[in-house]
């Protein structure tokens, strides 16, 4: 295992729609989460290390207490709570950033673990909003993207 480079904004590879997974990833993925620890974040998509597959890697709650990582390959979200939660959100990719950003408090995620099976998973809360995150990166999403532009300005201008 070894620990990635994480791409920094404004790298055009960001904003690029990811290819399907249709290999074996399992030694990416395992890099991934080393990364992931390491940076250290509570997830990380595949765009972030240059790869541009819709693979992500995230663990909700390994900060406060014991790690339970999840590796997604080609997740779809099923659905989306009508219900929204605004709160802060930082992104590996754009260090000292942090933005308040509206998403729906709770989703269902599909997604093939690296064993092959096709999972569906209800997610509330912190979990439901790192992996729409997550998701955003596979389609070439930003947090900078969900945030007005005054304040998108202000960012980029604190990036510069």
């Amino acid at each position: 295992m070894a620990v990635l480079p994480i791409l920094r904004w404004p790298d055009a590879r960001l904003e690029e729609r990811c290819a399907p997974v249709t290999g074996d990833v399992s030694a990416l993925a395992a890099d991934m989460l080393e990364t992931m620890y390491a940076a250290p974040g509570r997830g990380l998509a595949a765009p972030q290390v240059g790869q541009l597959l819709r693979l992500f890697v995230m663990d909700a709650t390994w900060k406060e207490g014991t790690p339970a990582p999840v590796i997604c390959i080609n997740p779809v979200i099923t659905w989306r709570s009508s219900a929204r939660i605004t709160g802060p959100e930082g992104c590996l990719s754009i260090p000292g950033v942090t933005a308040e950003v509206t998403r729906a408090s709770e989703i269902r995620l599909r997604y093939t673990g690296l064993d092959g099976v096709e999972r569906e998973d209800h997610l509330t809360g912190f979990a439901a909003i790192c992996a729409q995150h997550e998701y955003d990166h596979l389609d070439g999403i930003l947090t900078l993207d969900r945030i007005p532009p005054v304040e998108r300005a202000a960012a980029e201008a604190a990036l510069a």
